[in-house]
C-alpha cells in the first residue's frame, strides 16, 4: 500500500507544471519502523520527524541506510544538541537563539546543517514562526553562523488561506536570490504549493494512510 501511495503522490507532483526540482518528504512521525521500511524499499530517501525522542530511535534503526532526516517540529532549547547531531535538515528555526545553539552544537565534521526559517505567514497566535517584518534581521545574523547553511523558508499556512499564503512565501524568497528552498505544501495542497515555488513538500497521510 505504501509503495502504491508513494507512486501516486509522485505522479501528483509530476503532473504539476514546474521548472524547479521538487523533493518529496515522507512525514513519518508516529509511524513504525516497518512502515518506514516499506517506504524505503519503494525508493523514498527523505523523511520528516516532529518528535525528537521518537525520531532518534528511528534514525538509529536505519543508520545503515543513507536516509536524509528532516526535523520539522517545534524546537525547545534543551533539544538543540541532539537535533544538531542527528539531522540533515531543520525546517523550524523560529528565533536567533535556536539558530546559534544549533550552530554551536553541530560537529563540523558532519558538514553544515541545512536550516530553514519558519515563517508564521498568517500571523496565527497558535503557530510558531517569524512574522514577515522580522525576517530581514534574522537572515543577516543566521547567514554568519559557521556550522549552518541557511537555505530558505518553511511555512504551515491556515488551510483556508493557503493560496494567498503560498503566493506571499514565493514573493518572500524572491527577495533573497542566495536562498533556494521553500518547504510548504502537504497532502491536501501540494499542487498549489508547487505552483508557487515549493521545492520541499511534506506528505504524511497520503503516503502512510490515516493515523490510528
Amino acid at each position: 500500500m505504501i509503495a502504491a501511495n508513494l507512486k501516486r503522490v509522485n505522479l501528483r507532483i509530476d503532473s504539476i507544471e514546474h521548472h524547479h526540482e521538487v523533493q518529496l518528504i515522507a512525514v513519518s512521525k508516529t509511524r513504525s519502523n516497518s512502515e518506514i521500511q516499506e517506504a524505503v524499499n519503494a525508493g523514498q530517501v527523505h523523511f520528516g520527524e516532529n518528535y525528537l525522542q521518537e525520531s532518534l530511535d528511528k534514525i538509529s534503526f536505519f543508520k545503515e541506510r543513507e536516509l536524509i532526516w528532516h526535523f520539522i517540529g517545534p524546537i525547545q532549547s534543551n533539544k538543540t544538541a541532539l537535533i544538531a547531531e542527528n539531522f540533515d535538515w531543520v525546517h523550524s528555526v523560529d528565533r536567533l537563539k535556536i539558530a546559534k545553539r544549533l550552530s554551536d552544537q553541530r560537529d563540523p565534521s558532519l558538514g553544515k546543517l541545512n536550516i530553514l526559517i519558519q515563517i508564521n505567514i498568517d500571523e496565527e497566535q497558535t503557530k510558531s514562526g517569524l512574522l514577515l517584518k522580522d525576517v530581514n534581521e534574522i537572515i543577516s545574523e543566521v547567514s554568519n553562523l559557521p556550522n549552518l547553511s541557511l537555505r530558505g523558508f518553511m511555512c504551515i499556512p491556515s488551510p483556508e488561506n493557503s493560496a494567498k499564503s503560498f503566493s506571499e512565501m514565493s514573493d518572500l524568497i524572491s527577495k533573497y536570490p542566495f536562498l533556494d528552498t521553500l518547504s510548504m505544501g502537504m497532502s491536501s495542497d501540494l499542487e498549489l504549493a508547487i505552483q508557487n515555488g515549493a521545492t520541499l513538500v511534506r506528505v504524511g497521510t497520503d503516503i502512510f494512510g490515516p493515523r490510528s
